[in-house]
């Protein structure tokens, strides 16, 4: 049940990548892109938990799932704070 929880995030996350990035090929909008780049540090945060809790059960890999989650949120600030144009 968990490991079907786990993979659902991770391909909802995901979909919505790739649902962002291709909004920013089609219209160009800056906050599509940064929003979209976020989405896909999400989307290997949450792959990155999967294999942590589920597949390899002796090795810790919180430390990169923390980083994954840092990225994205650093990613997303970025592109809210430093290159919205009003």
């Amino acid at each position: 049940m968990a490991a079907t929880l786990y993979l659902l995030c991770t391909f909802t996350a995901l979909l919505c990548c790739v649902l962002l990035l291709r909004g920013f090929y089609r219209t160009r909008v800056p906050f599509l892109c940064w929003t979209g780049l976020s989405f896909a540090a999400i989307t290997l945060e949450n792959l990155i938990l999967f294999l942590d809790r589920i597949v390899f059960l002796s090795i810790d890999l919180s430390a990169w799932h923390a980083a994954a989650g840092l990225i994205a949120v650093v990613v997303l600030l970025y592109g809210l704070i430093w290159r919205h144009k009003p």
